[in-house]
């Protein structure tokens, strides 16, 4: 089996090209060890079930016991939930989303990586059919209540139950966590929505653009250039760059960079190479980490590009491939 990621899966993902079928889609949130994932897959047999996930123990867990039974209808993916949605999925695709037990990450500084924010839920609500279906269940009641405050605000979901939330969903697949939890005392807090007819907030999927290349000329060697190296970081808007390292290599120089966005974060290597002209460098993403070109790539490679060419007075851009 093929192992996937939403770095090297087509944004937008062809689907039915990749089930061989194309069926209504059911998505889980972080499946852990995927008991839940795998009963979706066994109850909604005309459904194509798509499992999100970034802990490779998990994936590779489920990956395995989705080759070992023959499971047509189910894969996984290491992706995260906002890269997932922002890129994978287009408007309305998706028939049911379920997120059993995220991390609550209450720390001030961890707030990006909680699932249930309004930047994510936005693009659920887009992503989500009509009469789509959302379903989320906690076991901490700070969470619950964050949640209900956040869903009650969210004009384009109805709420299926008579209360906020409810103790228990009948019908509902217990999972070994959710089990355990039960077993030792804790509450459970389960949420079902259904999508209405109210327009979606406008989340385009984020498509890759070109690459982005710079090509220049300058008097230096890549030799100064490695030695003129120092460590930068930028921050435009909601996105973040670190140059953090270079290294000499035979005819080229490598620049090791990390680049977060809001829907994507990338580790990745941008080249420094020589050309056939002498004094004439092309500045180009490697291959190392599957970088996707992003407009947060992009703006990465222009600042390099800036610092290389002001590194010497007579250093010019000859030309580049940049997103404005």
């Amino acid at each position: 089996m093929r192992k996937l990621s939403s770095k090297t899966l087509p944004w937008p993902a062809d689907w039915a090209a990749l089930f061989g079928a194309a069926r209504p889609l059911i998505i889980e949130i972080g499946f852990g060890y995927g008991t839940f994932l795998l009963n979706l897959a066994h109850t909604n047999p005309d459904a194509n079930v798509i499992g999100l996930e970034v802990a490779n123990k998990c994936l590779t867990s489920v990956e395995d016991a989705i080759e070992r039974h023959n499971i047509p209808n189910a894969r996984v993916i290491h992706s995260t939930a906002e890269t997932a949605l922002y890129h994978l999925f287009e408007t309305g695709t998706i028939s049911q989303v379920h997120v059993n037990f995220p991390d609550p990450w209450f720390k001030k500084r961890h707030g990006h990586r909680r699932l249930m924010r309004r930047e994510t839920l936005n693009a659920v609500v887009n992503r989500l059919e009509p009469g789509g279906l959302f379903y989320l269940a906690t076991d901490i009641l700070a969470y619950a209540e964050m949640s209900a405050d956040l869903l009650a605000d969210t004009p384009g979901l109805d709420n299926m139950l008579d209360t906020s939330w409810a103790s228990s969903l009948p019908g509902r697949f217990v999972t070994k966590y959710e089990a355990k939890a039960r077993r030792v005392g804790r509450a459970c807090y389960y949420f079902a929505y259904r999508r209405n007819d109210q327009h979606a907030p406008p989340i385009p999927i984020v498509k890759e653009l070109d690459m982005p290349h710079v090509v220049f000329t300058s008097p230096l060697t890549l030799d100064q250039v490695h030695s003129s190296f120092e460590r930068r970081e930028y921050a435009e808007d909601d996105t973040r760059i670190a140059i953090t390292h270079s290294y000499r290599g035979k005819h080229s120089v490598l620049f090791e960079v990390y680049v977060k966005e809001p829907t994507i974060d990338q580790h990745l290597a941008v080249l420094l190479v020589e050309r056939e002209t002498p004094g004439e460098y092309t500045l180009q993403l490697g291959t190392l980490g599957h970088p996707r070109p992003t407009p947060g790539i992009h703006l990465a490679v222009k600042l390099l590009g800036d610092w290389l060419t002001s590194l010497h007075p007579e250093a010019r851009i000859l030309k580049s491939k940049l997103q404005d």
